[in-house]
């Protein structure tokens, strides 16, 4: 066998070797790159679905805040600045003017015996809320006709009904609506004034009542979840009473 026989036989064999060693697969670092780039690639979905799950869950509660927030705005909005029989006034009792007729007054005992927009200052509907006002807490949220929402089962079906008056079952779960309501500067919204706060007269100013002054609500809106501590304030909605 000749020199150049013996050289074409192993070349022939390298080949083929090496061929063989090509088509055995993937080799371990080619493995485990891959699963690097799937990984990612599911660590990626995984966050973009929940991502949109969070950005879903705040949209829809922002848009259930700004409906009750404008419940209280709707139930409110016919109603005077003070009580139409009682009035807002200060008595002189010993020289200190006592303030009557801020809140609600003798014998207004429910949300339907408000008469006026005052009688809500301090007070927020709850679905933990109790009757009384003693606390301040009272049940809700409420609509605008001054009725509990219900609170609506996986199926669509309210848990919750009113009946002459009287609310039974299940109130809107984890909501609530805070009412603030203050008398503010005529002539410059963002300035609070006290409740029992008056003008005297002064040159051409005639002065101006304890009851002549613009009122501003605030509704603040809350959500608390099912596990969680303390509620969150979803909305916030502030308009002006002249």
């Amino acid at each position: 066998m000749t020199m150049r026989s013996i050289r074409s036989i192993r070349t022939h064999n390298t080949v083929r070797r090496s061929a063989a060693t090509n088509s055995g697969g993937f080799t371990l670092i080619e493995s485990a790159m891959a699963t690097v780039i799937i990984g990612i690639g599911v660590l990626a979905m995984v966050d973009a679905q929940s991502s949109f799950i969070t950005a879903n869950n705040w949209s829809s509660h922002a848009a259930s805040g700004t409906y009750l927030a404008n419940e209280i705005r709707e139930m409110t909005r016919s109603l005077p600045k003070h009580d139409p029989v009682v009035g807002l006034f200060i008595e002189d009792d010993g020289g200190a003017g006592v303030l009557h007729g801020w809140g609600p007054d003798s014998g207004e005992v429910t949300v339907e015996d408000f008469d006026d927009i005052e009688d809500f200052d301090g007070l927020t509907f709850s679905f933990t809320g109790t009757a009384g006002f003693a606390d301040g807490d009272l049940p809700g949220p409420l609509n605008a006709f001054g009725e509990i929402i219900p609170d609506i089962s996986v199926n669509g079906v309210e848990t919750g009904s009113t009946t002459n008056g009287v609310f039974t079952g299940d109130a809107m779960f984890g909501w609530s609506q805070q009412v603030i309501v203050q008398k503010i500067d005529p002539f410059d919204f963002s300035v609070v004034r006290a409740d029992n706060f008056t003008e005297d007269s002064d040159g051409d100013f005639p002065g101006r009542k304890v009851d002549e002054y613009p009122l501003r609500v605030t509704v603040r809106v809350f959500y608390q979840a099912a596990n969680a501590i303390t509620p969150d304030l979803v909305t916030e909605v502030k308009w002006v009473v002249p």
